[in-house]
């Protein structure tokens, strides 16, 4: 409840008018009864024809408030509605750009778009609701009894009786649907997973042969949900049944009950009419709230999920990290300031005694790593599968957090700084190529927005993709998500020219060169070594032919520096180096 009133206090005179409102549409309601028993008791019984048109003229008077009430009140719900969504999904985006790949994977994407659209939306549903029928049921009833206690005291009570009947039928019906609604989000989380596995896998699902398998595991997916569906739809066929039962028998009481206390005189005729749409507003006005209290369990639920996300601390703080080791703390100076050790204005990004281990892992991932890259020099990482090599690069983005020693970017420690101004110092091309959906020049936009058309193709021809020239719409040639329109080379070529737009002091080219062939891969490093030429360069590879003219190669085996230096001196003095060079011209590489 908290967290839906944190996202309308912004909102408070849109609220309290709404109120106002939906009352003025309530109010309008349980006066045109009255005003029906004395058109029957006044002029009906005297026979006072302008009585009756002057009733009836109020009547329509009354008609046309409430309904403007109704309309207008329907009108700022909506508004509301969409006010409360936007924020709610602007806060929940902007929570999930802080979070660490651990943090993100804590919650799992399926489950962040159905936390993200489909709980949101529930949300959003249940707040118009309860304005519309929910909030004004204690108006309708204290209205609506107060004036059966002016026609007669024993109806008053009737109607009373009727109304507890009801308010006890909503609250066992709620406790119930409170647990099925539950379960209904998670099997809602889980058929989201299920379909997305199926939709990116769906190659590898055709290579091993596995329709069928999948087919019964998506069926047993859909069926639980089905289930759970219909267990809850049925709580709703109950209490409708249910809810016209107590109608029906609360209009036959007050008929008969009302025909004997107009005879003994207590009443007139006209009042068993208002006392009947009395007992019929007040109970739908109950019936359609109870309805939405069903209902309540499941925006409860989404509201905790949201909590989740929102009051998850993440893993990686703005300015601040994990608490520093001793030796992290001896790096630091006087007033408490990061210091990177050696640091000058040739250093892009420093390394000093860096380990790191995985959130819930119990070994290390990266062991006591000093290194440094310098700008005008490139420096290369290479290892075997599983050696650490595309951590470094995560760890210098900060997507994860140093365990121990410290990371500096700039001259200062990634953890004091915002990540903000810490991503501009870096461009980035990741192990897979990704392209947003739009055209080429809107994905070269994301290195440099205002890059003007020969920015671009200059760049596109450093990255040696040319080939955008040859297509039909140059630089408005369309993109598919993900690049899938073009080739594993081409989507490469296109992320390293979207990081070449970007002017930064560190290149990170994570594999960046393995779909491309050996000759557009010299050609490339030709070229980006010139457009570079001030900067620093960090390439992640694993072809030593990408590598060999490096200014330094780190070699990694199992998360540790087992080698330092050019290609010749690791060829002389590195066993882990020479025998990933051997295998590869095993493989048919030539290597030097």
């Amino acid at each position: 409840m908290r967290l839906i009133l944190q996202f309308l206090r912004p909102y408070r005179r849109l609220c309290l008018f709404t109120i106002l409102v939906m009352i003025l549409d309530v109010a309008g309601g349980l006066l045109v009864p009255r005003l029906t028993a004395d058109m029957i008791n006044i002029g009906v019984e005297s026979g006072n024809i302008d009585y009756m048109i002057g009733k009836g003229i109020a009547m329509l008077a009354v008609a046309v408030l409430a309904g403007a009430g109704a309309l207008i009140g329907s009108w700022l719900c909506a508004d509301l509605s969409a006010k409360i969504g936007q924020d709610m999904r602007n806060m929940v985006y902007e929570k999930s750009l802080t979070f660490s790949d651990h943090d993100f994977d804590q919650f799992g994407t399926g489950s962040m778009i159905t936390r993200t659209l489909n709980d949101i939306n529930i949300i959003q549903q249940s707040v118009v609701w309860c304005i519309q029928m929910v909030l004004p049921v204690p108006a309708v009833c204290v209205m609506g009894v107060g004036m059966a206690f002016a026609i007669d005291t024993v109806m008053g009570f009737l109607l009373i009786a009727v109304t507890l009947l009801i308010i006890v039928l909503a609250v066992l019906v709620t406790r119930k649907a409170s647990a099925i609604f539950g379960r209904l989000q998670q099997l809602l989380d889980r058929m989201n997973v299920v379909l997305r596995e199926n939709l990116t896998g769906v190659r590898v699902i055709r290579a091993f042969n596995k329709e069928k398998d999948e087919e019964k595991r998506m069926r047993k997916t859909f069926e639980d949900y089905a289930e759970t569906a219909v267990s809850a739809n049925l709580l709703f066929a109950g209490l409708e049944s249910t809810a016209f039962f107590v109608i029906n028998i609360a209009i036959v009481a007050i008929l008969w009950i009302g025909g004997d206390r107009i005879g003994a005189g207590f009443m007139e005729i006209g009042d068993i009419t208002a006392l009947t749409e009395y007992s019929i507003l007040i109970l739908f006005y109950i019936i359609m709230a109870q309805m939405v209290i069903i209902l309540l369990p499941r925006a409860r639920v989404c509201i905790g999920r949201i909590r989740e996300v929102l009051e998850k601390e993440p893993e990686i703080r703005e300015g601040e990290g994990r608490p520093e080791s001793e030796n992290a703390k001896s790096m630091r100076d006087t007033d408490g300031s990061a210091v990177c050790m050696g640091d000058s204005g040739l250093e892009a990004a420093s390394f000093s005694n860096v380990s790191f281990r995985f959130p819930d892992a119990d070994e290390y991932a990266l062991t006591d790593l000093n290194f440094t890259c310098r700008k005008g020099e490139t420096t290369a990482v290479i290892g075997g599968t599983g050696s650490g090599k595309s951590t470094i690069a995560k760890l210098l983005l900060r997507f994860h957090d140093v365990t121990e020693g410290s990371i500096c970017v700039g001259g200062a420690d990634v953890r004091t700084i915002s990540q903000h101004e810490l991503r501009s110092r870096i461009s980035y091309v990741p192990q897979k190529a990704w392209l947003f959906s739009g055209t080429i020049a809107d994905n070269l936009c994301y290195g440099n927005e205002n890059a003007t058309e020969e920015e671009m193709r200059r760049i596109l021809s450093v990255a040696q993709a040319d080939f955008v020239s040859s297509l039909a719409n140059g630089l408005d040639a369309h993109v598919a998500q993900g690049g899938t329109n073009y080739s594993g080379g081409q989507k490469q070529r296109l992320a390293i020219a979207r990081a070449l737009m970007k002017k930064a002091d560190l290149y990170i080219f994570d594999d960046s060169f393995s779909a491309l062939d050996f000759k557009t891969d010299a050609a490339l490093r030709k070229a980006l070594k010139k457009e570079v030429a001030d900067a620093a360069v960090l390439i992640i590879a694993q072809r030593i032919n990408t590598i060999l003219n490096a200014d330094q190669i780190l070699v990694l085996d199992e998360g540790r520096i087992v080698g330092l230096g050019r290609h010749e001196e690791l060829m002389e003095h590195c066993p882990v180096y020479r025998e990933i060079a051997e295998s590869q011209m095993k493989g048919g590489v030539e290597v030097g």
